[in-house]
């Protein structure tokens, strides 16, 4: 059994609820996971202590949180050390369109230059729209941006689009990665001799 950090920032809560189904997957495998949302993780918090970690962001106006990326930033030495991966939830995955598909792609690009981090794997996922949430200016914003994304511009409901089958493919071939790395023998790690 590997000990695994889930990490994430989320906006709206779609992140939160893509980290939660990863953590249910990474459990389901027999594995502990400790998660956070970016802004409410230990400031002393010891990325080392994990066998392999996940860090997840969402996109908002063109780039991740603050806190995400600083995350990285800062723990970059710890995060190479060790099986890591990146996932991203945003809009421009739900389109069909290969120019929006390369903008998810170069967001994740983006994270990378900025943080220095060099994740084992990395994914993105089309996140969803909620609209009953949102005030009367971040709906009228929102409305604009799916309109050229998705082309669901009804207020009057909200929209998920997240592929949940993606989303636990990835988590299981990631834990297969770390449970490759960490052989273990009737529960036991083996000991090198």
């Amino acid at each position: 059994m590997a000990h695994f950090l889930v990490i994430y920032g989320t906006g709206e809560g779609q992140t939160a609820k893509v980290a939660d189904a990863m953590r249910t997957d990474l459990r389901e495998r027999g594995h502990e996971v400790t998660a956070y949302d970016v802004r409410a993780a230990p400031e002393d918090l010891d990325v080392s202590a994990f066998d392999a970690v996940l860090v997840g962001g969402s996109i908002h106006v063109g780039k991740h949180q603050d806190g995400v990326v600083e995350f990285a930033s800062d723990h970059r030495d710890e995060l190479a050390a060790r099986p890591s991966a990146f996932f991203q939830v945003c809009l421009s995955s739900a389109s069909d369109d290969a120019e929006r598909k390369a903008a998810a792609t170069g967001y994740i690009d983006a994270f990378v230059e900025a943080t220095g981090w060099h994740p084992d794997r990395v994914a993105s996922f089309a996140g969803a729209l909620r609209f009953s949430e949102y005030g009367f200016l971040k709906r009228l914003m929102m409305k604009k941006i799916a309109a050229e994304a998705t082309g669901d511009t009804d207020t009057s409901r909200d929209y998920e689009y997240t592929d949940w089958e993606a989303v636990d493919r990835f988590a299981v071939a990631f834990a297969r990665i770390v449970e490759d790395a960490h052989p273990k023998v009737d529960g036991l790690a083996e000991v090198e001799g």
